[in-house]
């Protein structure tokens, strides 16, 4: 059903991996059009996300000059692709075997999709990666994938939500985080890290975050209970053996320190590497501290409604760092490369 729907709408289309210069506006991209078990969504506000700028540049690609694995899934990207995970918009039209009376529904969607196409995917999929998202007036999703949302919250405000606080929240499902357990989060202030502090702090949690000193007040009014700085030598300032789950984006040269401050039988989970994709393991602290590791890409089938669910019961606090109309997606993603920002970066439409 589609009823006053234009038939071409603005958008971003990324045309090849590269630089801010692979992004290209346009005016007279096709809508969409939902198929079978689909829903047309009218886009409100879509987030930036490492995940944007990593596909942008080839960065998941693991063999040098050759971008045939450089999607999220590690398959080659086909262009031109709307990128955009972070989506809250309005159904405006549904496919058939959905329910019509979906249409006007106020939805976020989940970014880590299990169909495409009427089909059930053999692994999951990355909104905006391996099909297209949300950078533009329109666009289409499984219905599975629309979670409506009852929140007096702006449309900017709940699109700092989808693919952050996701991440976060299946980082610690994932890690069996509970109220009796002391975490340490790194890289808090982005949006995973500001998400994960909060989202720990609603399961009882004790937090300790790692953040830059001029973001330090800002995380401690956020929840977290205590901040140790980024540049401070681990080893000096959180005794070994203290921390039950290390909750990490970063990696990098401090990867093994993360390791040897964790208790025996501590959890160890992962969903990023902004300070370096390398890092050196002592298999013996793995195995004689007898670590648990868990990388966390694709969401727990539970994670995402019990994030809704979190908005709905105000449980947590949408961060806007700042938002950008849709034209200045170039300026909105460097913003976010600068990282002096805390929370998410948001496009309008």
């Amino acid at each position: 059903m589609m009823t006053n729907i234009p038939t071409t709408m603005k958008g971003v289309r990324l045309i090849g991996h590269g630089g801010p210069e692979a992004l290209e506006y346009s005016d007279n991209i096709s809508v969409p059009r939902p198929k079978a078990n689909e829903v047309l969504i009218r886009v409100s506000a879509a987030g930036v996300n490492n995940t944007d700028i990593n596909t942008r540049t080839a960065w998941y690609s693991k063999t040098a000059g050759n971008n045939g694995d450089a999607s999220w899934s590690g398959n080659a990207l086909n262009f031109p692709r709307i990128q955009g995970a972070d989506v809250c918009g309005v159904i405006v039209a549904v496919g058939d075997n959905v329910n019509v009376q979906r249409v006007g529904e106020r939805v976020l969607i989940e970014p880590c999709i299990r169909e495409h196409n009427s089909q059930i995917l053999d692994s999951p999929w990355y909104f905006g990666s391996e099909c297209d998202g949300g950078f533009a007036e329109f666009t289409v999703v499984a219905a599975k994938h629309a979670y409506s949302v009852t929140s007096d919250l702006s449309d900017v405000e709940l699109a700092t939500f989808p693919c952050s606080y996701s991440t976060a929240e299946n980082m610690l499902t994932r890690a069996g985080v509970t109220a009796h357990d002391k975490v340490l989060i790194t890289g808090a202030s982005g949006g995973v890290g500001s998400a994960a502090i909060q989202l720990a702090k609603a399961r009882g949690a004790y937090v300790i975050a790692i953040t830059s000193s001029a973001k330090k007040q800002q995380l401690l009014t956020l929840g977290a209970d205590e901040v140790v700085l980024r540049d401070a030598d681990l080893g000096d300032v959180i005794p070994v053996n203290s921390i039950d789950v290390v909750i990490d984006l970063v990696a990098g040269p401090q990867w093994s320190q993360l390791l040897e401050i964790l208790k025996v039988q501590g959890r160890y989970a992962v969903s990023g590497a902004i300070g370096g994709a390398h890092v050196e393991l002592d298999i013996r602290t793995l195995y004689l501290k007898d670590l648990r590791f868990f990388g966390c890409t694709i969401l727990e089938p539970e994670v995402f409604q019990n994030l809704v669910n979190c908005i709905e019961q105000q449980k947590i606090v949408p961060i806007v760092a700042q938002s950008f109309p849709l034209t200045e997606i170039s300026a909105a993603q460097q913003m976010f490369l600068d990282k002096k920002h805390v929370g998410k970066i948001v496009l309008t439409l």
